[in-house]
């Protein structure tokens, strides 16, 4: 069962997209874009769903809030910061790109950090790969492939965890990374997000991403 009461939704329907509110959440929000279920969760962002403000891609996607609903963001030096989840990947669009996790930016369209899932095709087989930005003043992100060989419908685990002292660490399927990020980011208010961000826009309304979640929980330790 995960615990709806620390987060909104973001869905892509609606021009702004709709954002479902943590108290309605909880009072058991369903729809094509987003079901809970009695063990899980699944999001699905196809790729004609509309668009935040300044993405060129949909999502249905989690975001941190307190339990009262405002908004939770936090400064990575305060404590020790997970997101810990366990989930499948039940489809891709045509890139064959879903991002499934993020520390993202208050006040900004620049993640520190997108987990995505990269299906490739000649090998029926996807990549977890971590796209990190070292500093807030990089334009482009680094790409590290934290693990390989993960099929679509096969259940794994990941862990973000952005420590006090700047270091950063993603596992995922077994296999793991981290690395130091800059001091500069100490001074950027950071959330945590989770779901499925659909990296493609075009193509039939069947197609998109789709992900089922069975454990979802972040941590300020």
């Amino acid at each position: 069962m995960i615990d709806l009461g620390t987060w909104n939704l973001s869905i892509p329907v609606g021009s702004p997209p709709a954002t479902i509110e943590t108290q309605q959440l909880l009072k058991g929000y369903d729809s094509k874009y987003f079901k809970s279920g009695s063990s899980n969760v699944t999001f699905w962002a196809p790729v004609t769903g509309t668009k935040t403000a300044n993405a060129i891609y949909p999502r249905s996607e989690l975001r941190e809030t307190w339990s009262n609903g405002t908004l939770h963001n936090w400064y990575y030096q305060d404590a020790d910061n997970y997101l810990n989840a366990k989930l499948k990947v039940l489809q891709v669009p045509s890139s064959g790109r879903v991002v499934i996790g993020q520390i993202h930016v208050y006040d900004s369209t620049q993640p520190l950090l997108k987990l995505e899932y990269q299906y490739l095709e000649a090998t029926h087989m996807g990549n977890i790969v971590a796209k990190v930005r070292y500093r807030p003043s990089d334009k482009k992100a680094r790409v590290i492939t934290v693990a390989e060989n993960v099929s679509l419908n096969e259940t794994f685990n990941y862990v973000i965890h952005l420590n006090k002292a700047g270091l950063l660490s993603v596992t995922a399927h077994g296999m793991g990374w981290n690395d130091r990020i800059s001091a500069n980011w100490s001074k950027q208010q950071l959330y945590f997000k989770a779901g499925v961000y659909t990296q493609d826009h075009t193509g039939y309304t069947s197609e998109g991403g789709k992900t089922m979640f069975f454990n979802l929980d972040a941590d300020h330790n």
